[in-house]
Parts: C-alpha cells; sequence; structure tokens
C-alpha cells in the first residue's frame, strides 16, 4: 500500500488550512498514494480559547471534517485525519480531539478520542494544560481497514506504553501517532519513544507530524517540532521528515509485521510482572 505522510503548518484558520490539505491530498494521490496521513490537530493550532471557540464545530456541522471526507471520495483513498478539535455537548464546555479514520468512500469507518491530556510544565516558560479545554476520550479504538488493524492514538499517547500493546495483542499491526510536539520534548524524545513503540509491538507506527511557527496568541507563538516519521516493525527509522512542510510517500509492507513478529514474539510471551 503506497501510503504519504503529510507534514503541515496548520494556522488558526480552518479554512485556509482546509485548502491546503485538500492540495495536498490531490498531489500525494496523484504520486500514488492508496493512504493518507494527517497531524494532529489538523484544522486549527491555536493558544487562544476565544479562538477555538469562535471557529471549531461540532463534528455534525464542522466543514474540515465534510471537505476532507470529500476529498477522500473524490481521490478514492483511505484517510486518516489525524485530529480535530471538535466541539462537544458536554456541560464544561471541553472540546474533543478527535482522529477520524476514512475510506474511500469518504465514510467515516473509525473515531478515536485522545485518551492521554498533555498536562506539563516542559520549561519555566512553557507550560501545557491540555485537559482546561479537552476532555480525555476513554477507550482505545482500532480501525478496520482493506490493508489490516490500525491503532490509533495521538501525540501524547506515545509516552504510555501500555495503550500501544492492547492495540497490537487486539490484532493492530499499524499504529498510528498523529502530533503536534513540543520541540523541547521532540528533540529529547520523539524518535526514541516512536522507535520503542514498534519494536515493543512488531508494528508499523506511522506519526504525521505539525511543524514550524504557528500564529501568535496571548503574546506567544506557537511552535511544533516536525520530523513526521515512519519506523518499521523492527524499529528502523525509514523517514524523518525534518522541520519543512511536505509530502512523504513510501510503501507500507504488511510482510515486515510477520517478519519482525517471528524474529522476537514478545506478544505472545506472558508478562511476568505484576508489581512488587
Amino acid at each position: 500500500m503506497k501510503t504519504a505522510l503529510l507534514q503541515i503548518t496548520s494556522s488558526d484558520d480552518p479554512t485556509k488550512n482546509l485548502d491546503m490539505v485538500r492540495a495536498m491530498m490531490a498531489e500525494a494521490a496523484e504520486q500514488g498514494a492508496r493512504f493518507i496521513l494527517t497531524p494532529e490537530v489538523t484544522n486549527c493550532v491555536s493558544n487562544s480559547t476565544s479562538r477555538q471557540r469562535e471557529v471549531l464545530q461540532h463534528e455534525e456541522d464542522d466543514a474540515t471534517l465534510t471537505g476532507l471526507r470529500e476529498q477522500a471520495a473524490a481521490l478514492d483513498v483511505w484517510l486518516l485525519i489525524g485530529s480535530l478539535g471538535i466541539k462537544t455537548h458536554d456541560p464544561d464546555g471541553r472540546f474533543a480531539n478527535r482522529c477520524f479514520m476514512i475510506d474511500p468512500q469518504g465514510q467515516i469507518v473509525a473515531r478515536y478520542d485522545k485518551i492521554h491530556m498533555f498536562d506539563v510544565q516542559v520549561t519555566e516558560t512553557e507550560t501545557f494544560r491540555e485537559s482546561k479545554n479537552y476532555r480525555p476520550g476513554e477507550k482505545a479504538v482500532i480501525a478496520e481497514t482493506e490493508f489490516g488493524k490500525v491503532g490509533l492514538t495521538i501525540c501524547y499517547d506515545i509516552r504510555f506504553p501500555y495503550l500501544h500493546a492492547a492495540l497490537a495483542q487486539s490484532g493492530a499491526r499499524i499504529l498510528t501517532v498523529p502530533a503536534a510536539f513540543s520541540p523541547v520534548t521532540g528533540a529529547a524524545h520523539w524518535e526514541s519513544l516512536l522507535r520503542a513503540r514498534a519494536i515493543e509491538t512488531g508494528c508499523w507506527v506511522l506519526a504525521p507530524a505539525q511543524t514550524g511557527e504557528h500564529p501568535k496568541a496571548r503574546g506567544k507563538t506557537r511552535y511544533t517540532h516536525g520530523h513526521s516519521m515512519v519506523i518499521t516493525p523492527w524499529g528502523e527509522v525509514l523517514i524523518d521528515a525534518g522541520t519543512d512542510p511536505g509530502i512523504h510517500i513510501f510503501d507500507l509492507d504488511d510482510s515486515s509485521v510477520t517478519e519482525a513478529r517471528s524474529r522476537v514474539p514478545s506478544l505472545t510471551h506472558i508478562c511476568r510482572f505484576d508489581g512488587p
């Protein structure tokens, strides 16, 4: 399956972001891609809650979701929308950080709400409290596709190995990790975490990422790490996209999952550590 990761720099304007992604999808499909993946918060990157409340929509009204579903159908491709910021009907008004798997008919075949919220103080001047504006999801999700079972995760989820192990043990042969990673933690941990999850599970790990400088809000400019990556089931870095926006195409080969797992069949072994 010829597959494409889209590395993008989303603004806080969903209409402009939709136009950008639709054009990149068309280019990727022209190059032969049948499965296309976008990063986390494809529709809007903003530090401003008021801006998010202004431009984000409920799923049933979201123009980005509608436009990308239409484009997937027009191009006859599978599409992983890494995530969209989506309004919910929760009483506290928090958004969902929601991933969508779209089939070549433009139908939604799976949804996943990010489980682990990025509540950290990276440096003295860089603090994130994702749970303030986003409510966490409650369940792991596997998408059924014509090219295999895909375990859906988002960004900070990568730090929780048991989630990925559970997805693999439930049949996933591909793990997706769309992200908008901090440059500080990205430089320190991004590649290591992605490779570890691939090695532990014998899965392909596909990680499309936001990159570069995003619009300033509340006096602060948001930066993301870039370096979208494709990791083989043996833990090798097949693609490192660097920091420029672009399209990165590769062949997704299921036989390499079988080979890696036959060499080190750790998923079939019993975990013998029960704690102190």
